[in-house]
């Protein structure tokens, strides 16, 4: 690992840190590669979803200019997201590009993606060559109809598949389950047995409120706190150190010997430790998830090349909030207008 000397105000932008006037060090960016996806999942989109046109969507060329801005000044963990990344066109050249400069290297740790698995089967045996060696796979489900009702689209057995093949090419598979109260709270312990028994990881992650969607979030609103009481009353867990760049706080179950992550932006906050911020397809950096305030990176780069992308950043470490002060109250607005998929899930 690079070890940093003192920074001064003579060190040139591209080459300080990232810290934003909380004192925190931003390391893991996050990069929406599309906003578009196969399913159309409840709590993520409306059902009719207008996307973007290619014509304002970052080119690679553009996005791998960014990322090295980032990489050059201390990002060591890249996750690509979307929408569904996997099904941009040509998007294993962007990971092969992306792999081959940064992590071949040793300038970043780790470069994964978080997917719903639809394409994992086509994609995972080359994404273990490139040195990916993790993924995050959304799956909320295992009900063939709560899954077609939650997705809008169906394909259990596709996800399924796809997990499996990423299973076979030597990945480590985390599943990412959104828990709502009145549609899948039932199926949480069983998806942790599954999980486990598959050897997976599984993280439950509370509903947050971004974005119009068809039903009141309130209905379905599931505080993990209760999740956890519920789930201690059958099995033994042990909270452990165990960090991997995110928000989510994790424990062992110790008669399994799995793990369960819980990331709980509406019971408890987990904004005081943030390293995180988040690109958009079309270029605009967001530092908080649950809040407006963005940087237009896209103009920054076409204007004023890598060092208007450094001028940028500095503008974005004075603009990243404390926290997001997410909360859902019945009839209330989302926190903010933007769909999770916009951002970046």
């Amino acid at each position: 690992m690079t070890i940093l000397g003192p920074m001064t105000a003579q060190t040139p932008l591209s080459q300080r840190p990232l810290v934003d006037t909380f004192g925190r060090h931003v390391t893991y960016l996050r990069v929406s590669v599309t906003d578009r996806c196969d399913f159309r999942c409840t709590y993520c989109m409306g059902e009719d979803m207008v996307f973007l046109p290619k014509s304002e969507v970052l080119s690679f060329e553009e996005i791998q200019e960014v990322i090295g801005a980032f990489v050059a000044r201390g990002v060591r963990k890249v996750r690509l997201t979307g929408g569904e990344p996997l099904v941009r066109r040509d998007i294993m050249k962007l990971i092969e590009t992306l792999s081959a400069t940064h992590l071949a290297s040793g300038a970043i740790d780790e470069l994964t993606l978080t997917t719903n698995g639809s394409q994992l089967s086509r994609h995972a045996q080359r994404l273990a060559e490139l040195g990916i060696r993790r993924i995050n796979v959304s799956l909320d489900t295992l009900d063939r109809e709560k899954f077609t009702a939650i997705t809008r689209r169906g394909r259990l057995e596709q996800v399924l598949e796809g997990i499996a093949a990423a299973r076979a090419a030597g990945l480590a598979i985390k599943l990412n389950m959104v828990a709502m109260k009145n549609v899948n709270e039932d199926e949480i312990i069983p998806m942790l047995e599954w999980a486990h028994g598959e050897g997976y990881e599984l993280t439950l992650i509370e509903e947050m409120p971004l974005g119009e969607v068809a039903g009141d979030r309130v209905d379905t609103h599931l505080s993990l706190r209760s999740v956890r009481d519920r789930i201690a009353e059958r099995y033994t867990l042990t909270r452990i150190a165990k960090r991997t760049g995110g928000p989510a706080r994790y424990v062992t179950v110790e008669e399994t010997g799995g793990t369960i992550g819980f990331i709980t932006p509406l019971s408890h906050n987990f904004c005081e430790s943030c390293n995180r911020v988040r690109l958009t397809c079309t270029g605009q950096l967001y530092m908080c998830l649950g809040q407006e305030d963005r940087v237009d990176l896209r103009r920054a780069l076409r204007e004023g090349g890598r060092e208007g992308l450094d001028a940028a950043l500095e503008r974005a470490m004075i603009l990243k909030p404390k926290g997001h002060d997410f909360v859902i109250e019945r009839r209330s607005a989302p926190a903010v207008g933007r769909h999770m998929s916009v951002t970046g899930g």
